[in-house]
């Protein structure tokens, strides 16, 4: 065969090829997201259509549901038990979001500075993330702040005495839960690393040679440079802590105790719709909840705008 000949055969064959690509078959990706949209329909999509359609019913599980119309909302209007869970479910949030995010960037500034093993101090700050949600954690922590908890045995061999159960006392008990959450912050931490790595070297050292200070750097450079950053650990911790529940549940034995201090929002749907079976009301509570979130991730993109810069 002629090299002319060859070259027709090769271009012909390129475009077969590329006819093809054309219409690319779609069937194995199908396949492979399968897993997933039975997951999105099953777990999420249809669960919250039930849900709300629950909302409007008074349904306990053990009968039909009956609709009721609105009547779950008006009760969620007064019910002075479910305000308190508000009011402890935001100071639980913004108290211990800042805090934890606060600690999560000193530490990962700290571990930018070029430490060695930093692998391994990377993963052993990184673990409270990994365990703070547990049921065997949020054990450990009633017991440590307990009457005869580790934190009260060892500030008696300080000289402190007359120390009470941190968690059984109602103007303590949720401060061990918000301390239990801001030690949670392995995984902002990691975040916060990975975005201290991406800002360039050059700026410090121009700032340096301008005489500019460590702190004065790290307000003028890593916080700007950084607020991208923030701005979405912000984002992504407030709607993890608006959905605690383990710690609330397990600290107070379910209760939300002493004196409904602990009683997280979450945990007073669970008890509306899993102890006192009126699952109307928990799915009205759901959508509630679900509204508040959304409204608050909607307020951090809108004032994202003021404070978050990019590089374009």
């Amino acid at each position: 065969m002629s090299a002319v000949g060859e070259l027709t055969q090769m271009v012909s064959s390129r475009k077969k090829g590329g006819a093809k690509e054309k219409h690319p078959d779609n069937k194995s990706a199908l396949v492979f997201m399968l897993p997933w949209l039975v997951g999105l329909l099953g777990i999420t999509l249809i669960p919250m259509i039930a849900s709300f359609a629950l909302a409007f019913t008074d349904y306990s599980l053990l009968a039909p549901p009956e609709f009721v119309g609105l009547a779950n909302i008006k009760e969620m209007i007064s019910d002075t038990r479910l305000h308190n869970s508000l009011v402890v479910t935001f100071i639980y949030v913004f108290v211990g979001t800042p805090l934890q995010l606060v600690m999560a960037l000193l530490l990962a500034v700290v571990l930018n500075q070029g430490i060695k093993g930093l692998a391994f101090y990377r993963s052993i700050f990184y673990l409270p993330s990994l365990l703070g949600g547990s049921v065997a954690i949020a054990i450990l922590w009633r017991q440590m702040f307990g009457a005869n908890g580790l934190i009260n045995q060892v500030a008696g061999m300080i000289g402190f005495e007359n120390l009470p159960g941190w968690v059984s006392n109602p103007d303590t008990a949720l401060s061990t839960i918000i301390l239990l959450h801001v030690w949670t912050f392995g995984s902002p931490m990691i975040i916060f690393l990975a975005g201290l790595r991406q800002i360039p070297e050059m700026y410090y050292e121009a700032a340096s040679v301008d005489g500019a200070s460590k702190v004065a750097q790290f307000f003028r450079i890593t916080i700007p440079l950084l607020t991208p950053i923030i701005f979405f650990n912000v984002v992504l911790q407030v709607i993890n802590a608006f959905q605690s529940f383990t710690q609330a549940f397990v600290v107070s034995g379910g209760t939300g105790g002493p004196s409904d201090s602990t009683m997280f929002y979450t945990l007073y749907l669970y008890q509306k719709g899993f102890t006192q079976f009126d699952m109307g009301y928990a799915s009205a509570m759901a959508w509630l909840l679900l509204i508040i979130v959304a409204i608050f991730t909607a307020i951090n993109f809108f004032v994202s705008k003021f404070w978050v810069f990019y590089d374009d």
